[in-house]
């Protein structure tokens, strides 16, 4: 039986010693909207903490996946959180994924945690189930969150040489390439992406997500642990979020970078908002976004609640729109991932020939990178975010990766687009010290 229990506290000064449940725990998750930086009406808490893992499914092959998963939610009416990587599309449209995968983390992993502790502005709740585990328990792993503040004096990580899995004119190649299919009426978009990696890491997890949380303060950022498989993500974008019968997603699409001076930065974000090529980017992912959920709403419910919307984050402003509908009644939750995943702002359009193009173009199995991690609460709603602005770190085989990418469409230069993909890299190559 779930219950809970609520202290008083400031989401303010609330600051998760996560270096102690990481010693702890084989699995955590958390989530931080970071509200103080970030006005968004869909942000339902200020931060959501899962620790520990009394029940897990662990799915390494593409066949009967997203059927396994329903079969566990079907199972476990609690809180669930989890992933799903990106080449689930293989099961959804009978696609393939040739590429190299230094990464090795699993198609979807999902678990019921020991305890889930949910911040609000000024109470924190803490979610346990009788069935596994104690309210002594329960309190125990809450004190060890909150034992001894977390610091904010950041450790010493010794610097890393990162590789391009391409080069800059391979780049620009593929791109110019890709506009030909364009011109041929292939595809009217595609999202396009490069990895950057290492195969001799060895990284303080929860000193690197401090740090990229610190410069990003995005308002879908993750920090999680899955045994030895690592996601430390500061995304801007959710994918896809229910409350009740209604469904929104948010896809971004238009990037500029900002500026220091607030003159300028207005200017680029006018820019932004007034640029010919980015509103027809973002507009071809809505249209795909509603035809997506077209297949899972009530007939007449999809909406466009918010067109071209500019949101400002530390490191660039963003085109984001969302789009809404009302499901059809006795929908579970792989009816959706079915028929909406993976998102449309990181495949192009039309979809499935997107995705063929991707994988015949880009050099990396995507993994988790451009999929999606959130959680499933005892109500069944969700809220799952887009996996960009990410770093991947396998600590077994201690490869680490962060791919980024862009959108190609007729009017792309490929040297700019090569640029704007730097742009999205600059916070991660920060804060992981590389050498030049």
């Amino acid at each position: 039986m779930l219950q809970k229990l609520t202290y008083t506290i400031s989401s303010a000064n609330f600051n998760p010693n996560i270096e102690a449940l990481s010693k702890h725990f084989d699995h955590i998750c958390v989530f931080d909207s970071n509200p103080q930086a970030n006005n968004n009406q869909y942000l339902k808490t200020a931060q959501l903490i899962a620790v520990g893992a009394v029940k897990e499914l662990i799915v390494k092959t593409e066949e009967n996946a997203l059927d396994q998963l329903q079969q566990f939610i079907n199972e476990n009416k609690n809180w669930l959180f989890g992933y799903l990587s990106y080449d689930l599309k293989n099961e959804i449209e009978n696609l393939h994924s040739k590429n190299d995968d230094g990464l090795l983390f699993p198609l979807l992993h999902f678990f019921v945690p020991k305890v889930v502790m949910q911040v609000e502005y000024n109470a924190i709740c803490i979610y346990y189930d009788t069935t596994f585990i104690t309210k002594d328990e329960a309190e125990s792993i809450y004190k060890i969150s909150v034992s001894g503040a977390s610091s904010e004096e950041y450790l010493i990580t010794e610097k890393i040489t990162i590789q391009s899995k391409i080069t800059r004119q391979q780049y620009i190649d593929s791109v110019n390439k890709l506009k030909q299919h364009i011109c041929l009426g292939d595809i009217y978009e595609i999202n396009f992406c490069q990895e950057f990696y290492t195969e001799n890491a060895t990284i303080d997890t929860v000193d690197v997500y401090k740090k990229l949380n610190a410069i990003s303060e995005a308002p879908f950022t993750a920090y999680a642990k899955f045994v030895q498989h690592y996601l430390i993500c500061a995304s801007p974008e959710r994918y896809i979020q229910k409350r009740g019968n209604k469904l929104i997603s948010q896809p971004i699409k238009g990037t500029i970078k900002r500026s220091s001076i607030k003159s300028e930065d207005e200017q680029l974000k006018n820019e932004l908002q007034n640029s010919n090529k980015e509103r027809n980017e973002n507009i071809m992912i809505v249209d795909l976004v509603r035809n997506d959920l077209s297949r899972i709403a009530k007939r007449g419910t999809v909406s466009v609640d918010e067109l071209f919307g500019v949101y400002s984050f530390k490191q660039v402003h963003q085109l984001i729109s969302t789009v809404a509908c009302e499901l059809k009644d006795h929908l579970s939750f792989t009816d959706i991932i079915k028929n909406t995943f993976p998102m449309g702002s990181m495949t192009g359009a039309p979809k499935v020939s997107a995705m063929q193009l991707i994988d015949q173009y880009e050099n990396t199995k995507r993994g988790l990178y451009s999929g999606a991690i959130g959680y499933i609460n005892p109500a069944g709603d969700f809220d799952f975010n887009v996996i960009i602005r990410s770093i991947l770190y396998n600590a077994d085989n201690h490869y680490l990766s962060f791919m980024v990418g862009s959108a190609i469409t007729d009017k792309a230069d490929a040297e700019m687009e090569y640029e704007e993909c730097l742009l999205k890299a600059k916070a991660l190559f920060e804060v992981l010290q590389t050498k030049n």
